[in-house]
């Protein structure tokens, strides 16, 4: 695993209006998803530490083509995660996953013991219900992620799977990655939908960047609300 770690300086200025001063925040675990690697989370990882996040860390996935099940890819999250605890001295971190890093990193607090460690979990277009497009491999990864499967079936039948980590997901209806789009929702999560054309563009479109951010910083979970599609018209 090599992980590629962003800084700043303390002297940064927030681009953000959040409600969460920038010493507070706490480190980012980023985790990207099948055939990607860091280089796919550099925009995301570059506009949290312009919005003050002084630590935010991407976890790079090997393999990263899905040839690992779910549950191995998920003991390289949870280490990266205790390293970056470590590094930073702090108790707690937020984690952000895309696409099938989505899937790996709810592995990681419901079975890895990463609930105990983790504030705010943010899931960006994964296959929490499967995608009818793991049927286009046939690796352990892809089979984690058809829908059905005894990994899926399994993580959704525990009780309170996630304790007291904050749950937000953001998916767009548009995606022909996840099929169905709507198998990127998680029940009790905060969900906003955000109609991006691409799935790979949901970590590069700059609504679904300020909904991160605002996943992470805002006050109060509940206060982080759906967006209409459409806008509404001027009367």
């Amino acid at each position: 695993m090599t992980p590629a770690t962003v800084r700043v300086s303390a002297s940064l200025a927030s681009t953000a209006s959040a409600s969460t001063s920038a010493s507070e925040r706490l480190p980012v675990l980023l985790v990207h998803g099948i055939d990607d690697d860091a280089r796919t989370l550099a925009p995301l990882a570059a506009w949290l530490t312009r919005a003050g996040f002084q630590q935010v860390r991407i976890v790079e996935l090997k393999p990263n083509n899905g040839d690992a099940p779910i549950a191995v890819l998920a003991g390289q999250v949870a280490e990266a995660a205790a390293d970056l605890r470590a590094r930073t001295g702090s108790a707690r971190l937020d984690v952000v996953g895309f696409s099938m890093g989505a899937l790996v990193s709810r592995y990681y607090l419901q079975r890895l013991e990463g609930r105990a460690h983790v504030r705010r979990f943010v899931s960006i277009s994964g296959p929490h219900a499967g995608t009818l497009t793991g049927w286009l491999r046939y690796n352990p990864g892809a089979r984690d992620m058809r829908p059905g499967s005894e990994l899926l079936r399994g993580l959704s039948a525990e009780p309170a799977p996630f304790g007291d980590v904050q749950v937000f997901t953001l998916w767009t209806p548009l995606d022909l990655m996840i099929i169905p789009a709507n198998s990127s929702r998680l029940d009790g999560a905060r969900e906003r939908t955000i109609p991006v054309i691409l799935h790979p563009l949901m970590v590069r479109d700059g609504r679904a960047l300020r909904a991160v951010e605002e996943a992470l910083t805002v006050e109060r979970p509940e206060d982080f609300m759906p967006r209409p599609l459409v806008p509404p018209r001027e009367p």
